[in-house]
């Protein structure tokens, strides 16, 4: 689900997370120019232009794109923005469970998964409607006693550095994520993939479709010649 709120885009994921963007520097034209700086031109025609991102994505001429920054405003599970922060070419600014007291904010899966028996990375969706309501419950139960034992150490006056260790991966936290297309694309290729923990290829399809809706031509360019998976297909047939 998306939305926007001072024409920034905001697209909603899981149960109570979302991806916002905050700012841009650039877009498809900022890339072209980039790119002409060399022969000291600039924007030419719509096709021409158009032609030079794909000639670049094509052929690996990518510095041009990182000058095409987006600021985003990230709320996620623990361990998704773990697996996130993975990706070092950008900028991160996470709240502090040390300096804040920590919301009673957890993801809740609704459906199981169990693991590959072949793929030791991996998770299989099956239909078990017995183990997905014994997941929600329990995850439920858990984040539960475990928001009220945090509450209790710090009423007893316990420092919050501390009393955050008692804090499940399901907690939510929240970040500010600052990323060139360049970086993005990269991002996209790993997390909007298949062989990703599910939870984060949602967040990569949202952060795909402000992609794509910010930068088009350098959005499809990407997935004609660099994509190789197919979950942002549908944002693809979108944009053409």
């Amino acid at each position: 689900m998306s939305d926007t709120k001072n024409d920034r885009l905001v697209h909603l994921v899981l149960d109570k997370g979302y991806v916002q963007e905050v700012d841009l520097l650039g877009n498809d034209s900022r890339a072209v120019e980039a790119a002409r700086v060399s022969y000291q031109q600039g924007l030419k025609s719509v096709d021409r232009d158009r032609s030079l991102i794909d000639f670049l994505v094509e052929n690996g001429h990518e510095s041009p794109f990182e000058h095409i920054v987006f600021t985003f405003r990230i709320k996620a599970p623990l361990f998704v923005a773990r697996q996130w922060f993975r990706h070092r070419i950008g900028s991160f600014n996470e709240i502090s469970a040390r300096y804040s007291e920590m919301s009673e904010e957890f993801y809740i899966p609704q459906t199981s998964r169990s693991q590959d028996a072949v793929n030791r990375q991996a998770s299989v969706v099956e239909d078990a409607p017995e183990k997905d309501r014994l997941l929600r419950e329990v995850v439920a139960e858990h984040s539960r006693q475990t928001y009220e034992r945090y509450r209790e150490l710090l009423s007893s006056g316990v420092a919050r550095e501390l009393a955050r260790i008692v804090l499940p991966l399901n907690l939510y936290t929240l970040w500010y994520w600052t990323v060139n297309a360049r970086s993005l694309m990269n991002f996209l290729s790993l997390r909007a993939d298949e062989h990703a923990q599910w939870e984060i290829q949602q967040y990569a399809l949202a952060v795909g479709a402000i992609f794509k809706e910010r930068c088009p031509w350098t959005f499809t360019a990407y997935m004609k010649y660099k994509y190789a998976g197919r979950l942002l297909e549908l944002l693809q047939r979108e944009c053409d």
